[in-house]
């Protein structure tokens, strides 16, 4: 059973969420947060797999939320945002914060729950519209820390594959099957991958690669 919190200042907004939820078989709403106070709370106390997170909250945050959640002592689950704003500026702060994915409100309840499963799963939910607006953002803007980054260096055309389907929002399982690797071997591309592009997270990989035009 995948384990969530909902965290969202609208009652009815958390409310609605838990219903749909109950409606799978696989997928539970462990606990809810108003804001990201206390959802750090609901983190600690339940464990959840993954978090479903508002950006626009009063008091704190989703983006104060997810800059906490980086010098979060212990296991930090997997963040993804559900937010009524479609804004480019957002997606990309968002991404950069940490957050594995990022979806509207209108969403539908089977994409909702595929998202859910990705990120539990390990995988980012990347989806290839996300990766064109987060190109088109990197591109017009330079991002603050990038001179205090570590160079780029070069990847084989192997870890490039497996780079790609990442930014594709495939979990490690999903690259060895489609590679037709173990999947231990992916685990070990990919930490190499965040290696040579100075990245903490597979989020954050895609953007530098996106930046550094390794990337198309």
């Amino acid at each position: 059973m995948i384990r969530v919190i909902v965290v969202d200042d609208q009652t009815l907004v958390r409310q609605g969420i838990r219903s749909l939820l109950d409606l799978t078989e696989d997928i539970e709403v462990a606990g809810e947060a108003d804001d990201g106070m206390s959802a750090l709370a609901a983190i600690e106390e339940h464990s959840p797999d993954v978090v479903l997170l508002d950006l626009r909250m009063p008091r704190h945050d989703g983006l104060w939320t997810l800059d906490a959640l980086r010098e979060w002592t212990g296991e930090v689950p997997p963040v993804l945002v559900l937010t009524t704003f479609d804004n480019d500026t957002l997606v990309l702060d968002a991404m950069r914060a940490g957050a594995g994915g990022y979806l509207l409100k209108d969403v539908t309840l089977e994409r909702l729950t595929r998202a859910i499963r990705v990120l539990a799963d390990g995988g980012t939910l990347i989806s290839p519209s996300i990766t064109d607006r987060l190109l088109r953002a990197v591109r017009r803007r330079q991002p603050p820390d990038e001179a205090d980054l570590p160079a780029v260096q070069q990847l084989t055309e192997r870890e490039l594959e497996v780079l790609r389907l990442v930014a594709e929002g495939y979990s490690n399982r999903e690259i060895a099957r489609a590679l037709f690797l173990a999947e231990g071997t992916v685990k070990n591309h990919v930490s190499t991958v965040l290696l040579k592009l100075g990245a903490r997270d597979r989020t954050n990989a895609v953007l530098r690669a996106l930046h550094a035009r390794v990337l198309d």
